[in-house]
Order: C-alpha cells, then structure tokens, then sequence
C-alpha cells in the first residue's frame, strides 16, 4: 500500500498505513535482529541542507541497521546548491543513484517539490518551519508504546509554537484521534500560528485552550511536549534573547505533576529541561530519540515494499 510512495506531511499517511507503520515499528522494537538484512542492496540518500544531528543520524542509522547503504551531504555549501543547482535537478540526480531519499530544507514546500520531480520515495526530514512528519512518527511511537494509546489523553505542548514544525505536525496528526485535549503554552509571541488553531482544532471541534503559565496546567496533563525557543527562526536577535528563557522545566515545576506523566522533547535541549529532570522517570526524551530509528527503519521498509 505504501510502496513507492512519499511522506511529505503526517497527513499524507491514511490512518491504517499510520498503523501499519507503527505496529512494524514495534516489531522491529521487539526483535531488531530480525531486520538486518531486509534492505540489503538498497541505498538511502540524506539530502540535508540544514544541519541535523537526530534526524540525520537516526536515518542513517535506521538504513544501516536494515542492511542498506547510505549518501548523500550534511549542509547545503557541500553540495551543487552551492552552485545554483535546483532542487528538483538535484533530486533528478540522486534517483540516478539512490532507491529512496530524505530531504531536510529551510524553505517550505522543498520537500514536496523534490518528490514531484521523481518516482523515488522522498521523505520529508523537516521543511523551515512547516511541517516534519517523521519527527511526528517517532512522537506517536513513543505516545503510544509508554502510555499504551493515542486517544483520550490530555496533552501540553510548551515553548515555540508559532515556529516549531514539530508542534505543527503533531497538532496535525493527534486531531485525528478521538478525545486528545491539547494545551498550547507559550508566550504571545510564539503562540500556534492561527491557520493551526482555525483549520485544525476550531473546524474540527477540538478541545484546545492557549495558556501562558506552565505551572497553571502542569496538573491536568498526560503528555507534556517541550520545545526550545529556535534562535535560527527569529529575525531580531533581542527577540530571541528576551524569549529564550521563558519556560524551563526544573523538579519543582514537576511537583504538581502527575506520576504516570511523560515528558517529551524533539531534541536538541538547550536549557529548557534541567538536566536535574533526566533522572526522573517521567523524562522520556532519550528514549523518543531511540524510538524515532525504530520508526525511520518501519518507514524506509514500507516506502520501498520490502519485508522480512
């Protein structure tokens, strides 16, 4: 069903090819011995003209655990960008040598122009500050293999909300499951942009409310789901500085909290978690960043048809 296909946005994916995707990745979770060989023969490209740790990395590491290969380049100045080259001439190129590609690009829409100009799978590793579908994948994962659902549970997301592309893809992909409440903290400035709050949660009659203090909410919450302050997404560096400290989760924030609570975050963490929190049992943020190679492996198998 997903053979050949690209992942743009979550919302490219139907919800049985989303469940298909999550129950391999639990598979592969539960016996990652089994996958070694099953994509032997195929190459992954990373096209990433925006730097990258996770994402990158996770991607590589997903294709070299299945048995494949990888290429490709980790900032735009090492490839023919450099030169003028499009991005649609660029992906032409790749499919010449690559079976399926991952693409992160600063400006919105890159991804999809990429997957339009070939039959090779690309999959969309975060595009400006628009949409990142796989990080949403391996939120879902992580959602759902500790709280065991994705449905009728109460979620925080806190921070950059206006810039965040992670926060505007799991709006996107928890308002297709039933009774999910969110809580958008944030400062003014960085509240969810409105198409967000109008398209999504007001259309579809979604339990939402916008909150500026933390500590007002933390009791009520199943999932808490941080993110930094993105200085690379501000234009006024005064701006960055006088927002960049407004939320900074510590033991005592935690003390309100509930016990089966977990806490969440695309990484990287700057300082807004103190590292005091990372012994707690709630803190599942290195475990998302595990979760999300499991989900990346599931992905790239379904994207080129493969099986075990």
């Amino acid at each position: 069903m997903l053979k050949g296909k690209s992942l743009i946005e979550p919302n490219d994916l139907s919800l049985e090819e989303l469940d298909e995707i999550l129950n391999l990745a639990d598979k592969i979770v539960a016996n990652p011995e089994e996958y070694t060989d099953v994509c032997k023969g195929k190459v992954l490209a990373t096209l990433f003209y925006e730097p990258s740790t996770r994402t990158r990395l996770s991607f590589e590491a997903a294709m070299l655990r299945l048995g494949g290969s990888i290429m490709g380049f980790s900032s735009a100045d090492s490839s023919s960008a450099a030169k003028g080259e499009s991005v649609a001439d660029t992906i032409r190129t790749i499919a010449c040598y690559a079976d399926i590609a991952a693409m992160r690009h600063p400006k919105e829409g890159a991804p999809k122009v990429a997957a339009m100009a070939t039959d090779m799978p690309v999959i969309n590793g975060g595009d400006g500050g628009h949409q990142h579908p796989t990080q949403t994948l391996t939120d879902l994962l992580t959602i759902r293999s500790l709280k065991g659902k994705l449905d009728n549970f109460t979620i925080g997301i806190c921070g950059d909300l206006k810039f965040g592309r992670t926060v505007h893809s799991l709006i996107k992909a928890l308002s297709r499951f039933s009774s999910v409440k969110f809580v958008l903290v944030s400062p003014e400035e960085l509240k969810v942009p409105e198409y967000i709050t109008h398209e999504i949660l007001k259309n579809n009659n979604i339990d939402y409310k916008e909150v500026e203090k933390l500590e007002d909410v933390m009791g009520e919450l199943d999932v808490l789901y941080m993110t930094r302050v993105q200085k690379e997404r501000f234009f006024n560096e005064a701006d960055y500085i006088r927002l960049k400290d407004s939320y900074i989760v510590d033991m005592e924030k935690l003390s309100s909290a509930k016990d089966d609570m977990i806490i969440l975050h695309p990484l990287p963490r700057v300082n807004e978690i103190s590292v005091e929190v990372d012994k707690d049992p709630r803190a599942a943020y290195f475990k998302q960043a595990k979760f999300g190679m499991y989900v990346r492996m599931a992905l790239i198998m379904k994207l080129l048809g493969v099986e075990k």
